[in-house]
């Protein structure tokens, strides 16, 4: 359990400064926001052995300086994101904090701001969310922007399909622009100034999740810029349990949402040197939860996540000091109260285990994800009804106000039903579906091998270059199965664009695909051979497939009439309820409801649970429909014969010593919190201590005969060095 704080396996952010009591004894810490306590809060985390980045919000933050014109001597106010009411983008509920077009003016008010960071001495910097909403386009920034963009006067968004893809395409451009000329110019002033190769991150939601919540990002456009370095993929409770729609019963599906979610990110930087680190939240942005809601769904994030052996680091936590701290409603509804002492041991133990994740999966035993669902950033760009009038703010949903937005929003939008259509029929019944990024098919060469199986739907994204079809076409002959979902009907197939210019006629993109494919369907749904692939036609709107149990099997059974037309035995169709991925000694598990099955799925012992915050070693483990698991494989991790090893913690390990009277660790975590550490012992202990300060202490012990494995309990001591003794017997 022992590591090199440089290889920034785990980290967290945190806007105040130091305390022992939210000190979580990760590799990194991403101080977050520049302002006059930055240099002191960065000193004070590099004080105790952190490597040290920053976090800022690129498209939002405290800058009411540059919009008074105090720094150029120019009101900015015109650049705020506006709707068509005339009314400002807000973020949360201060007025004066809008989210913000990126201009070139307010790309070199930041390029100012990070130098500051430059110069405080921080090793990487996390420009956090770069997001214009959708319903943003109005302001007299942004009217500009598309003159000089588009070479045409600017229309309204809401004005047309074609105006509102127009607009989307332009927001993702100019966040893409800032920040390539932001990383680019603070790389060149940290490298001229100070010798320092400065690394520059995203922190953004999924693909996915911008799509679903109505918001515009660069997302797989970041991968042109070479001055980006890698992303956190920032998904949480928060994004997965917005509700979705499957075999026509809306709810939430935190699970196979972040599942989704996490595969997205992964695919993200597959093929490329980009460094991705997943974020987990132990609760979320919406305080009106209990704490056991946050801790189960903090379970499901969490498993979702392991699930993707491909990422092996990650953002422990957001804001610590709120979860270590902070008061949320009790089960009981008689108040708020801090974390139960329980969850958040369990919180300590997962967060360390997570910096042992690089390991290798076993695919001996696990089937090989063949199936995936196209999705491409254009996604984004068609999340606009054309009504004339809406209610204000009736389409920002952030998943603080669920409630709120059921009452006033469009909930029909936020289901994006069009791709959850295409997922979960096949998601739930234990197909390990993975989302794929369309646009990356013309960025690499062999982006699609592995895949033999995909899903495909213009109903709710454009392919904006015609050469995507080309692979395509060319993946298909080569013996790959593609499953096209679609009826024509979208609207936004009538935008100006490639298909329909220039020559070109086509009433959708579908049309010149086939045409790539040599499939003419003039009989509609059905099987049609293309080289030694197949294509499979279903002639049906892909929200179809989520609003009933019969459109959901109509999309599952043509998917598997594709795969046994394809002849190919490493490609089968094999349903099941449940998915389970050993990565070394880890088993991370979830078994499924509203699935094939609703039997509980047993794995046999010895193990131990880790989402358990006293580290039961168990003969079995039980998993029901609905649950989740992360257990560690007793046999799989015991290490040679006569060494003692660490299993799991609550804490840093920093120091693991042996002798032929017993062994030593030196625990480190934050002040106060309950611990517990679990380690192999080859012989029974006699004693358990703990020194700190100069006292010197026993402390709790269990052995477990049968594992030879002791479990120790102790309380955190903060700063203070602790050092914890065990005594074997003669």
């Amino acid at each position: 359990m022992t590591r090199d704080r440089r290889e920034e396996r785990t980290g967290f952010q945190e806007s105040a400064p130091y305390r022992a009591s939210y000190d979580l004894q990760t590799d990194f810490v991403m101080v977050y926001g520049i302002d006059d306590t930055m240099p002191e809060r960065i000193r004070q985390w590099k004080e105790r052995g952190y490597i040290v980045h920053l976090m800022t919000g690129v498209a939002w933050g405290e800058y009411q300086d540059y919009l008074n014109g105090l720094v150029d001597g120019r009101d900015h106010w015109d650049e705020a994101q506006t709707d068509r009411n005339g009314e400002r983008i807000i973020h949360g509920d201060t007025p004066d904090v809008p989210y913000m077009v990126p201009t070139l003016a307010y790309t070199s008010f930041l390029a100012k701001q990070i130098r500051l960071a430059v110069e405080a001495g921080v090793e990487a910097i996390h420009l956090e969310e770069p997001e214009f909403w959708v319903d943003g386009g109005y302001s007299e920034a942004f009217k500009r922007e598309w003159r000089l963009y588009y070479r045409e006067p600017w229309s309204a968004p809401h004005s047309s399909p074609d105006a509102q893809f127009r607009a989307s395409k332009l927001k993702a451009h100019l966040y893409a622009r800032s920040l390539d000329r932001l990383c680019t110019e603070m790389k060149d002033y940290a490298l001229t100034a100070y010798d320092r190769d400065l690394r520059f991150y995203v922190p953004t939601h999924s693909l996915i999740n911008y799509t679903q919540w109505r918001i515009v990002s660069p997302e797989s456009g970041l991968i042109d810029l070479p001055s980006i370095d890698g992303y956190i993929a920032q998904i949480w409770t928060g994004t997965s349990r917005t509700p979705n729609v499957y075999q026509g019963v809306r709810k939430e599906r935190t699970f196979e949402t972040a599942y989704l979610e996490y595969g997205m990110m992964q695919e993200l930087v597959r093929g490329t040197d980009r460094r991705m680190w997943f974020l987990h939240d132990p609760i979320e942005d919406n305080p009106n939860h209990t704490w056991d809601d946050y801790k189960q769904n903090y379970k499901r994030t969490l498993t979702a996540s392991l699930l993707h052996p491909d990422v092996s680091r990650y953002e422990v936590s957001p804001w610590p000091r709120r979860i270590f701290e902070g008061k949320y409603p009790s089960e009981d509804g008689s108040g708020k109260t801090t974390i139960p002492a329980d969850y958040a041991t369990l919180l300590l133990q997962v967060m360390h285990t997570l910096g042992n994740m690089g390991q290798m999966p076993d695919r001996a035993e696990q089937e090989e994800s063949l199936i995936g669902v196209l999705i491409a950033d254009s996604a984004m760009f068609q999340r606009m009804k054309m009504e004339e009038a809406i209610p204000a703010n009736s389409g920002k949903y952030d998943g603080t106000d669920p409630e709120g937005f059921e009452k006033d929003g469009d909930t029909e939008l936020l289901d994006f039903s069009p791709f959850y259509g295409l997922a979960l029929p096949l998601l739930k019944h234990g197909i390990p579906v993975r989302p794929v990024q369309l646009d990356n098919v013309r960025r690499f060469a062999r982006y699609l091998n592995g895949y033999r199986v995909l899903l495909l739907s213009y109903e709710f994204m454009k392919p904006e270059y015609p050469d995507l079809h080309f692979a395509l076409a060319g993946w298909v002959r080569n013996g790959g199965t593609l499953v096209y979902v679609g009826n024509d009907a979208d609207p936004y197939h009538g935008i100006r664009a490639w298909w329909n210019e220039d020559g070109l006629s086509y009433a959708s993109p579908r049309e010149h695909l086939f045409e790539q494919l040599d499939v003419k369907p003039e009989a509609g749904s059905g099987l049609y051979r293309s080289g030694k692939g197949v294509v499979a036609y279903l002639s049906a709107a892909p929200e179809d497939c989520a609003k009933s149990a019969e459109g959901a099997e109509s999309l599952r059974a043509i998917v598997r009439e594709a795969i046994e037309a394809l002849g190919d035995p490493a490609c089968r169709w094999l349903p099941k309820h449940d998915f389970a991925l050993r990565r070394g000694p880890y088993i991370i598990a979830a078994v499924l409801d509203e699935s094939a099955s609703d039997a509980a799925v047993t794995i046999p012992g010895p193990v131990v649970d880790l989402l358990e915050p006293l580290l039961p070693v168990l003969k079995e483990v039980r998993i029901a429909p609905g649950e989740q698991a992360f257990l560690f494989d007793l046999e799989r991790g015991r290490p040679n014969d006569g060494l003692v090893a660490c299993i799991a913690a609550s804490s840093r390990i920093e120091l693991l010593e042996q002798s032929g009277a017993g062994f030593r660790f030196q625990p480190k975590g934050p002040e106060g919190v309950e611990a517990a550490a679990r380690f192999y012992s080859p012989r029974k202990p006699l004693s358990a201590t703990r020194l700190c300060g100069g006292d010197n202490e026993a402390i709790p012990f269990e052995w477990d005969a049968p594992s030879s494995t002791v479990l120790l309990r102790y309380e955190h001591k903060g700063d203070t060095d602790v050092l914890v003794n065990v005594g074997w017997e003669s």
